[in-house]
């Protein structure tokens, strides 16, 4: 692995090579640890919750695959786990907390009933790593989700408990804010949906758009603190045939109703482009959630890697300058490996794409588009690949002190060997 004299000599090389095309990577160093990255909570237990367990529950859209040692079983492993994380990541972290991570010790507090103090331990951590948290209502894994709809349930009694559920985690969330002094990010996605085709897709879309009505009706809660985005996707678990909660369905109640569109990258069609999706969105909506993921085949959730779309999408938003109109998250889960490797290789990755996106020549690039030179855009654009941006990055992670290249592979394993190879 590199030195630290071997990584600062390896970035004054790249620096001049970028500055020659007109790029200052002081500044993109700057920027690009700056911008936050909510973490989620969620691939540390495989998607499994707090709660007190309860019979009769399903998986309602979500299913983590795999078996590797050493999953946190309750909330101090949780957040032992992510402390060794935040040792190895670069930049602003968040940590984005589902509803059912509730610690409610041995009394069952049901998701309608739940309330800011059963997520202290939590907001204490977040505290003393001065993060904010983002929050979700966690509309999964329940009785009262067994039909595959939720919000758009044809049964009043149940969407009348999710609603309820729903107004509780909007004023947690807005409990974080106030506590943590940043906003929270509160995302909506209820897995609501048909297995084979539905004889009526008119009523459950209506009855959705109702609840979330209803939901956000409620006029006590501060949206400058408790900010609200809505999720759509393609098709889930049991929703194979038809969502409620389409894409075309969110992008249009969030457009009519002043809240933040959340763009997953693994709820869409394999041949879209998200990317191409921010610029057509932002002439519209004021922000935009973005969920970086990795669609593979039918799951919608593997690892985040520094793949084409991953960069695609942040070159989008630096081409745009459009830093200040994202929120950025992840949104994984995977069981089939060391769970804290899956953490930092998605955070990381996620960061890199950011940071590649900063480094663009985006000037000199869309000069040559604007002066009718095709070829040269083209070339330039080919010319970015090649670039030495690894050498910006090792130097960035040296900045910020973690490690730089793979290094951080050796404190994994040294956690798994003293700590998660103990879990049984």
């Amino acid at each position: 692995m590199p030195t630290s004299k071997q990584v600062s000599a390896a970035y004054k090389l790249a620096q001049q090579a970028y500055a020659d095309l007109g790029v200052d990577t002081e500044k993109a160093i700057k920027a690009a640890l700056n911008i936050p990255i909510s973490l989620h909570c969620w691939q540390a237990d495989d998607v499994r919750g707090l709660e007190t367990p309860k019979t009769g529950l399903t998986a309602s859209g979500t299913m983590a695959t795999g078996s590797y040692p050493g999953r946190a079983r309750n909330g101090d492993e949780m957040r032992s786990d992510l402390d060794q994380v935040l040792k190895l990541l670069p930049g602003e972290q968040r940590l984005n907390l589902h509803a059912f991570y509730a610690e409610t010790g041995t009394d069952i507090v049901d998701r309608d009933e739940i309330e800011p103090q059963h997520f202290a331990r939590w907001l204490g951590w977040a505290k003393s790593h001065k993060i904010g948290l983002d929050f979700n209502p966690t509309y999964f894994n329940h009785e009262k989700a067994n039909s595959g709809f939720t919000l758009s349930d044809a049964d009043k009694n149940i969407r009348k408990f999710w609603i309820n559920h729903a107004k509780a985690s909007r004023h947690i969330a807005e409990s974080f804010a106030k506590t943590l002094g940043t906003p929270s990010v509160i995302n909506h996605w209820v897995p609501d949906g048909a297995k084979d085709a539905p004889a009526d897709r008119y009523a459950p879309r209506e009855r959705l758009a109702e609840s979330y009505d209803t939901i956000f009706a409620d006029k006590s809660v501060n949206t400058k603190l408790c900010v609200d985005a809505v999720e759509g996707k393609l098709f889930g678990i049991g929703s194979e045939e038809y969502v409620v909660g389409s894409q075309e369905f969110y992008s249009n109640y969030a457009l009519s109703r002043d809240k933040v569109l959340c763009l997953d990258l693994g709820h869409y069609h394999p041949t879209e482009s998200v990317a191409d999706k921010v610029s057509a969105h932002l002439q519209f909506h004021k922000k935009l959630l973005l969920h970086t993921s990795r669609p593979i085949r039918w799951d919608s959730d593997h690892v985040v890697i520094l793949d084409d779309a991953v960069r695609n999408l942040f070159l989008e938003i630096a081409r745009g300058d459009s830093w200040d109109r994202v929120y950025v998250a992840l949104d994984f889960f995977d069981a089939s490996l060391n769970r804290l490797a899956a953490y930092v290789i998605g955070a990381r990755s996620t960061r890199q794409a950011i940071l590649l996106g900063l480094l663009d020549p985006t000037k000199l690039i869309q000069g040559a588009e604007n002066s009718g030179r095709p070829h040269e855009r083209l070339a330039l654009m080919e010319l970015t690949r090649s670039l030495p941006w690894g050498a910006v990055w090792d130097e960035l992670c040296q900045r910020d002190k973690v490690p730089a290249g793979a290094d951080w592979l050796k404190e994994v394993a040294s956690y798994e060997s003293s700590v998660l190879s103990k879990r049984v």
